[in-house]
């Protein structure tokens, strides 16, 4: 391999793990200095200096950085407009109807939601202009529309690559010696922009580079995410696409007065798709299911509002939730896995969290860390150990 200063440096297995960057949309005006993307903490450092109470902003994309930048903003008192070129919010996760309930929930909080806006340029003394002749006033721009791998480096050294560098369940690209992992990768079962697929990557990888386990392979991650926004409680699992599928069984309930919403699709009683808005339980329930492929219960009704029956892993108490169960997904730690800190005497939260990194992703398993921290206080306090008495033999 040689390097940007001559050097060259040799291998018996090289691995790429040259991440992905923010995607600039082919607008006018995007290179101005109040337009700032939104990937990095450099990003965030940015959008905070810029974040005075009373500002405009808009913020280009409603996807789920988009949706969760925008509220950011709204709490420290900012003026926020979305704007999304779809028909409604999220639609790599949701469908329709959890869109609009999306909607309807940011705009309670105060965002101004534009669907259906296509910009075509970012004008600094007037804000966003749309293909309709139609302004967005703002006074800075928020560019939330997704990320490109970088495969450069692949791609010069003849390396087969696609949306990303393509990548076998050995996680080797078409060089047997080369690999592959994170937002560069691109595996057929791995969803894009998560911080789970890495480091399950980079487990199996170790394995296979170190001769662990020659065996190790990657099947690919489940699709599982959060809105980590305040005040909405969003989760999705699997491909909205399964929604319409002809042989799918699709339950559905919507309250857009309540901010609620819960969709589920199942296959052969396994939960393959689904989104919860506003339904805490229901979103326990939905997520251990689709994680364990568990068969659903019959009580269907049950299953779609998280009081499915009784001994099934599908609680968001966090004394019934089942070892298996994911708590972490950024770093793919387990109740289990925390149970276990704790008796080797990890017994607080940040102590847990660095012994198992729980927590130390994007934080939105927080409360839940905390709740199995204060279970585990309760039900299996830690044992003190005496300490002898100055003096004594």
């Amino acid at each position: 391999m040689r390097c940007s200063d001559g050097a060259v440096e040799r291998y018996d297995e090289l691995v790429l793990a040259t991440g992905s960057r923010a995607w600039l949309p082919p607008l006018d005006g995007l290179d101005d200095e109040r337009v700032v993307t939104f990937r990095d903490l450099d990003d965030c450092e940015r959008i905070i200096a810029m974040a005075r109470p009373g500002a405009r902003f808009a913020v280009l994309g409603g996807g789920l950085l988009g949706c969760e930048a925008a509220r950011g903003l709204v709490g420290r008192g900012v003026r926020v407009t979305v704007v999304h070129p779809a028909t409604h919010l999220m639609e790599r996760q949701l469908d329709a109807g959890a869109g609009a309930v999306l909607a309807a929930a940011m705009t309670r909080l105060g965002v101004d939601v534009r669907l259906g806006f296509q910009a075509l340029a970012w004008e600094p003394e007037t804000g966003l202009r749309g293909a309709g002749g139609d302004v967005v006033a703002a006074d800075a721009l928020v560019v939330s529309a997704g990320v490109r791998a970088e495969t450069g480096l692949a791609a010069a050294a003849g390396i087969a690559v696609d949306r990303g560098v393509l990548v076998d369940d050995r996680l080797a690209t078409s060089d047997e010696r080369v690999h592959a992992i994170g937002d560069c990768a691109q595996h057929p079962g791995t969803p894009a922009g998560l911080v789970q697929p890495g480091w399950e990557q980079a487990a199996v990888l170790a394995d296979l580079v170190t001769g662990e386990d020659p065996a190790a392979r990657y099947g690919g991650t489940r699709a599982v995410t959060r809105l980590k926004a305040r005040d909405v409680d969003l989760a999705t699992v699997g491909d909205p696409a399964v929604l319409g599928d002809a042989g799918a069984e699709v339950l559905r309930f919507a309250d857009p007065s309540g901010g609620r919403y819960a969709t589920l699709a199942l296959r052969g009683d396994r939960v393959v798709g689904g989104a919860m808005i506003g339904l805490p339980e229901a979103a326990a329930s939905m997520i251990q299911y689709y994680d364990t492929g568990q068969p659903a219960p019959t009580d269907r009704l049950g299953l779609l509002f998280g009081r499915a029956l009784p001994g099934a892993a599908v609680t968001s108490d966090p004394g019934r939730l089942p070892a298996s169960a994911v708590v972490c997904r950024c770093n793919t730690v387990t109740k289990g896995a925390l149970v276990a800190a704790w008796r080797d005497g990890h017994t607080d939260v940040p102590a847990l969290s660095r012994a198992t990194r729980a927590g130390t992703g994007c934080g939105s398993c927080g409360d839940t860390v905390r709740g199995i921290c204060a279970w585990l206080a309760e039900s299996d306090p830690p044992t003190l150990t005496p300490v002898p008495e100055e003096g004594a033999a």
